[in-house]
């Protein structure tokens, strides 16, 4: 096995029934926040992070996510003949961001189940997992950090952020203890979604894992937990307590700026914060944002 990550696998196989109906014929990885969709947000994440070979783990009516990383010549053709270099670059981006793969999940058996459909792909390296549904702004470094900090311990890596404890029962929960001298945690229990009375903490895991494939191994002989799905949750939680190479589980508490794309509520106020930041939209929308807050108000 050797130490360096250079494959992020991600999860793209829900059906992302909480956006019904717009997600009947469109892939939630595809909702445009603000004008690129959410899924390339999370694959210039992995790029920026020194990866660049990339799978995804699909499922039916996916085939836009393909669509969106290829090549298309004939826009291309037409922008280039306009002189519109700009919406040229844009376009051709995603088609240059690395070599993206592919792969069906077949039964929705949930995450676990999804991270080990990747084995044959990953073969016996580390390897990053993103979800969708978390943006990281891109002036935060955490994929980095967490990389660090697998190639360190040796072990498998998720990123933490602190919840209100009342918000701990949307999440997977982890309970921890520091380490002397070193700015990650050792995680002793992770609980997958517990009650506010059973949470050990008010810590959440959320959708950023740095793994060691022994995960694999684990996964394998991982039963149906919550929900009736192959929890990655569950998995962890035998490699936290396990012995040998691979074992242990280490945290990262992240503490900057991170995007909710989950739900509804959220995915809104993720457009319009970025949109709020951007030198093209921001001034503009800022305005108008004040001006709309006040006659709510009045």
């Amino acid at each position: 096995m050797t130490s360096r990550v250079n494959k992020a696998v991600i999860p793209a196989a829900g059906l992302g029934t909480r956006f019904l109906p717009a997600t009947k014929a469109m892939p939630k990885e595809m909702l445009p926040v603000v004008d690129k969709p959410a899924i390339q947000y999370v694959v210039e994440e992995a790029v920026n992070a020194g990866m660049t070979d990339i799978l995804m783990i699909t499922g039916r009516n996916k085939r836009s996510l393909e669509d969106h990383f290829d090549r298309v010549p004939f826009i291309e053709q037409t922008l280039e003949a306009k002189g519109d270099h700009e919406k040229l670059a844009a376009v051709r981006r995603p088609s240059e961001l690395g070599d993206i793969h592919y792969l069906r999940q077949g039964d929705p058996k949930g995450l676990g189940h999804a991270v080990l459909r990747a084995k044959l792909h990953v073969g016996k390296e580390p390897f990053a997992v993103l979800l969708g549904d978390d943006l990281i702004d891109e002036r935060d470094v955490l994929l980095k950090t967490m990389i660090e900090v697998q190639e360190k311990t040796g072990g498998s890596v998720i990123a933490l952020i602190e919840v209100d404890p009342d918000q701990i029962s949307a999440y997977g929960c982890a309970d921890i203890s520091a380490i002397d001298g070193e700015d990650y945690v050792r995680v002793s229990e992770l609980v997958e979604k517990p009650a506010i009375d059973e949470a050990p903490s008010n810590l959440a895991v959320i959708g950023r894992y740095v793994l060691h494939p022994r995960v694999f191994d684990v996964l394998e002989t991982t039963g149906p937990g919550r929900g009736s799905e192959i929890q990655l949750t569950d998995a962890l939680q035998t490699l936290a307590s396990a012995e040998g190479e691979g074992s242990g589980v280490y945290g990262v508490v992240f503490r900057g700026r991170r995007y909710d794309t989950g739900d509804k509520l959220s995915y809104i106020k993720a457009v319009v914060t970025l949109a709020s930041e951007r030198e093209d939209l921001g001034p503009d929308l800022q305005d108008w944002l004040k001006s709309f807050t006040q006659n709510l108000n009045g």
